[in-house]
């Protein structure tokens, strides 16, 4: 066993994984029939939001996780961090929420990785999910995941499509979220 810096970085490994477009899943079609007669119920982790983004900001830049998926619905956070990357630890509410949860993490930075999201994007990256989150009780995000190391961001939402792309492209297409939710769900159904 070696440490995790002193593996050689090769630029090439895993580019064939990595989805050079916005790749796009659907998922189970009787979801999407039945979404609007259904409504998004404010899960335990919606009433902490801010305090949630906030942890989880904490965990992707100072205490060594390179990969957060965070369940909103459920109210639980899968984690993945550099110094035990081939595991990852599931948190629920009342463990992330506890007095102390952050300090049980020793302080590690993942700069030796190189990260593609920097610390700032990550910032907005949480508040592109609170708005995708909270903004519409039909279509909203049921899960989110941010890998700092390889850019990748994952997301799914009520209507059971899954969403994977890169973070520049997430940024440059935020309007796409925002405005051909409906459209894009309505061409899926018509299909």
């Amino acid at each position: 066993m070696f440490p995790l810096n002193e593996i050689p970085i090769n630029d090439n490994i895993g580019d064939t994984a990595m989805p050079d477009r916005w790749l796009q899943v659907k998922g189970d079609p009787s979801v999407r029939n039945f979404l609007f007669q259904q409504s998004r119920i404010e899960s335990l982790f919606d009433t902490e939001l801010d305090r949630i983004h906030e942890i989880v900001y904490r965990l992707l830049t100072f205490k060594g996780a390179f990969h957060v998926k965070i369940h909103y619905s459920s109210s639980q956070l899968t984690c993945w961090f550099a110094d035990d990357a081939f595991r990852y630890r599931v948190f629920v509410l009342d463990e992330v929420l506890k007095p102390g949860f952050l300090e049980q993490f020793r302080d590690c930075k993942i700069d030796h990785l190189q990260p593609l999201i920097s610390e700032e994007h990550t910032i907005d990256i949480l508040k592109e999910f609170k708005r995708l989150r909270t903004t519409d009780k039909t279509i909203y995000m049921r899960n989110g995941s941010i890998n700092r190391v390889n850019g990748l961001i994952g997301m799914t939402f009520s209507c059971d499509g899954s969403h994977y792309i890169d973070h520049k492209t997430f940024f440059e297409k935020l309007e796409t979220f925002a405005t051909s939710g409906n459209e894009a769900l309505s061409a899926t159904n018509a299909g």
